[in-house]
């Protein structure tokens, strides 16, 4: 069993994660709350972190077909040529990430390598992390390597 991002049709993210669900795979779709104000209330709303990918742990021979199969599935997403596996502690980061920070952007990764430090203190105590520079705001970066995203929490 391992952990594989799923490509999906636009906007079916979350539907996508339910189907796979309830065909008996274990399926990650994470999800960011944001409050939008309309004229007349204002309600917060779920919307997917990743566009168009959802997670999925399974046994990629015995599963695989079940997840093709998945209506608004399109593909795995390949790295290399092979279906890419991302990591249990990657996955475990991402829910541990979204459970402690709200307004959190995703950034495709397209910045040079810097340094990398081992968090030693607080909410992200031994992960991994690139140091991306400081700007005008405070900003707590977490790059996910095998997906090329960065999770972007700003902190007062």
């Amino acid at each position: 069993m391992a952990w594989y991002a799923v490509y999906t049709k636009s906007r079916t993210e979350k539907k996508v994660a339910l189907r796979l669900k309830e065909a008996g795979i274990e399926a990650y779709c994470p999800v960011n709350k944001r409050e939008k104000q309309w004229s007349d209330r204002r309600k917060v709303t779920e919307e997917p972190l990743f566009r168009s990918y959802v997670f999925v742990n399974i046994d990629l021979e015995k599963q695989s077909a079940t997840v093709r199969r998945t209506l608004g599935v399109v593909n795995f997403v390949y790295w290399l040529q092979k279906p890419a596996v991302i990591q249990d502690d990657e996955i475990l980061a991402i829910q541990q990430f979204l459970s402690e920070h709200a307004a959190v952007e995703v950034f495709g990764n397209t910045l040079q390598v810097g340094d990398f430090i081992t968090i030693d203190a607080g909410a992200l105590k031994g992960q991994q992390a690139e140091v991306m520079g400081i700007k005008n705001r405070h900003e707590v970066r977490l790059r996910i390597d095998s997906l090329g995203f960065e999770l972007v929490a700003r902190v007062e």
